[in-house]
């Protein structure tokens, strides 16, 4: 094998002749690397595991990791294929249309030999939305793609799946001189949850995310009953929970233009109710009910650091307890124990869960 790397890797320096910019080099050496380890995997991985499950690997292409852990989430996310197919649109063929070629990619990842299912979709994003054979961020990624989605279909089916996903919120600020309550309502797709460089736990990043915050003197905000900037405090409060909760770890942080990885541990749980969101609940909030709680299904993991990282996925099958792992082509059974190990703390470029999807059940129905 060493010397099947070296003699690529010759070849590879042979094709730089023409271009020999720093940026054209590194760019060809790591898209090559990520798709021969992941030819390799899948090869090694073929061998000994079986593939009767619904997860299956996804080759690496120019750097594709990020996009295919996403996509492991979104196959597990059997919601979004059922909108999907609602749609038929009268060009089935559209290579720029992200909501069409996502669901091709669905549809495909569950047809064991095909080859190469998500490569479609990979070139339409390409095409429009992002570079290839760049370092790219899971979050990021993930509004792009349903932004694209909405935006390229019906308005209909756009609005199901903007549901599927969408947490309202209404911030809130209060002028500390005259009492005034400035509301004003918003949505997000995924919670943002600032991490402190200590240990912590899901329920405290929740708590601190709606916590009552004093703005500086330097953001004082303009009041409409004073007349001018006064004083004031700013909080967070939810209006309602999505039928899929998206949680964004904010694990990177910006320090005079150089950003850093935080990979302090955060625990989170498998299951929860509506308890953990009592800090931020507004009055008329539209949460979860008694018998309702939320359900871990998919964690995205980021290893490595802010410059040179690489994404994987855990994914739980919708109605299968059993967890699976899925490193770009390579995927195998995996445990509870597994995920959390991807609290972080331990070690400081370690595998540390980065997104965290939960889907909403009841304890009255058998989903």
């Amino acid at each position: 094998m060493k010397l099947i790397v070296m003699l690529r890797v010759k070849r590879e320096l042979k094709h730089l002749e023409a271009d020999t910019t720093p940026r054209s080099i590194c760019s060809r050496i790591y898209r090559w690397m990520g798709e021969f380890w992941s030819k390799m995997a899948s090869r090694l991985y073929s061998r000994s595991v079986s593939w009767d499950y619904e997860v299956r690997g996804l080759l690496n292409y120019s750097l594709s990791c990020c996009i295919n852990a996403l996509l492991q989430s979104f196959s597990a996310t059997n919601e979004l294929l059922d909108i999907l197919n609602k749609w038929h649109p009268s060009d089935g063929t559209d290579e720029r249309n992200v909501p069409l070629q996502l669901r091709n990619t669905l549809e495909a990842m569950r047809d064991k030999s095909h080859p190469a299912p998500h490569k479609d979709f990979l070139n339409c994003l390409y095409r429009q939305a992002i570079r290839p054979s760049t370092q790219q961020d899971a979050d990021e990624i993930f509004h792009i793609i349903l932004n694209l989605s909405q935006k390229q279909m019906p308005d209909a089916v756009a609005q199901e799946i903007r549901s599927l996903y969408e947490i309202k919120v209404e911030t809130q600020v209060v002028c500390s001189k005259c009492k005034f309550i400035h509301r004003a309502p918003s949505s997000l797709f995924s919670l943002p949850l600032a991490i402190c460089e200590r240990e912590n736990t899901l329920e405290s990043c929740i708590n601190s995310f709606f916590k009552q915050q004093k703005l500086p003197d330097s953001e004082k905000f303009y009041c409409d009953r004073c007349d001018e900037k006064q004083p004031s405090t700013h909080e967070v409060n939810l209006v309602s929970l999505p039928p899929i909760l998206c949680v964004h770890l904010k694990r990177f942080r910006n320090n005079d233009g150089f950003t850093r990885k935080l990979s302090n541990k955060v625990t989170f749980l498998e299951t929860f109710g509506s308890d953990i969101f009592t800090a931020g609940k507004s009055e008329n909030a539209d949460c979860l009910k008694a018998d309702e709680y939320y359900s871990l299904y998919a964690v995205i993991v980021h290893i490595g650091t802010a410059m040179f990282g690489h994404y994987t996925a855990f994914i739980r099958p919708n109605q299968d307890q059993m967890w699976y792992y899925a490193d770009d082509s390579c995927v195998r059974p995996s445990t509870w124990a597994d995920v959390q190990d991807t609290y972080g703390g331990s070690r400081q470029y370690g595998d540390t869960a980065y997104l965290l999807l939960y889907r909403k059940k009841s304890r009255n129905l058998s989903g």
